[in-house]
């Protein structure tokens, strides 16, 4: 029998996701992939696999897990509580499993989202290539869809020599209800008046239950833009832009986002601290805080010394 795990439970919503689908914006088709790309990497570093390869996403609650075979195992993001045979076990860390165990999760302690990964990867197919689930589109992923109590999803042949590593505390970002989140200056910063400007870097956002994979609305002071301002030609969206739309709040663009926006783009997330972004959930705060291009490329070198193992 094919190596897979057994989803005794599916959690909340869970997803199998890796670094996502490159290349194929300009056909209108989403990157997806994992929210939190240093988390996702991190989990298959651990595990000897290549950083992108496909892992769960867990939002929230995680799933219950029944393992065929023996493998190397990593829980990394948020902290859900991870216990295999119900005893508790550290997240970031590399874990061995045997045939017959159970990864089960007690709750959610920080965070957002667990990325569990596997040596050997989650062998779902290719589609345009990568293996990440766009569920709008249903494509990708186990089926083009968040798990069912059930599934049963094959993974690939381990690598030879994984070795058990832990990564120090201090690597990891903390993960709070309330954060500082770095951005840099987007193109049409220049079309909101200087009142704007400032209570978009002062005030307190808080991120709204209609956020989603595609992006995350907040609400907060309203950021206002010159006349005529809001409505720009349909331009590209990265992750992490910070679009505002006419009525003045923010939206936070994430993994599953549009191609092409027409508000205007006041900002740009830090890769650095896209992570922090994607372990917020409904009811956390933020504030913007503005750096320049040169530290939020130091910021990123420093953040991927944690995969200096």
């Amino acid at each position: 029998m094919n190596s897979s795990i057994v989803i005794q439970s599916a959690g909340l919503f869970t997803t199998v996701q890796d670094a996502g689908r490159q290349g194929y914006q300009r056909f209108g088709m989403p990157v997806a992939g994992a929210m939190d790309i240093f988390s996702l990497e991190l989990a298959n570093t651990l595990v000897g696999n290549h950083p992108g390869d496909a892992c769960l996403e867990a939002t929230i609650a995680g799933p219950q897990i029944e393992f065929t075979d023996e493998r190397a195992m990593a829980v990394t993001g948020a902290d859900m509580g991870p216990c295999i045979n119900g005893r508790s076990v550290f997240i970031n860390t590399t874990l061995m499993v045997k045939k017959g165990d159970i990864l089960a999760f007690t709750g959610l302690a920080s965070g957002c989202r667990s990325y569990i990964a596997f040596s050997g990867g989650i062998d779902v197919p290719v589609v345009m290539g990568s293996r990440s689930t766009y569920l709008r589109a249903a494509v990708g992923g186990f089926e083009g869809r968040a798990l069912r109590n059930g599934d049963r999803l094959p993974l690939g042949k381990t690598p030879p020599g994984v070795k058990v590593n832990k990564i120090p505390p201090g690597a990891v970002p903390v993960y709070k209800s309330s954060q500082t989140i770095r951005i840099i200056s987007g193109p049409e910063a220049n079309r909101f008046e200087m009142e704007g400007l400032r209570n978009f870097l002062t005030a307190e956002y808080s991120v709204t239950d209609r956020s989603d994979r595609m992006g995350y609305r907040l609400d907060g002071e309203q950021i206002v833009h010159n006349p005529g301002g809001a409505d720009i030609i349909s331009a590209g969206i990265s992750a992490g832009t910070v679009q505002v739309p006419g009525d003045g709040k923010p939206i936070i663009l994430m993994a599953d986002r549009q191609t092409t926006g027409g508000y205007a783009r006041i900002a740009n997330v830090i890769t650095a601290d896209l992570t922090l972004v994607a372990q917020m959930k409904p009811g956390d705060t933020l504030r913007f805080r503005e750096v320049t291009l040169d530290t939020a490329q130091n910021l990123l070198h420093l953040q991927r010394s944690a995969f200096r193992m």
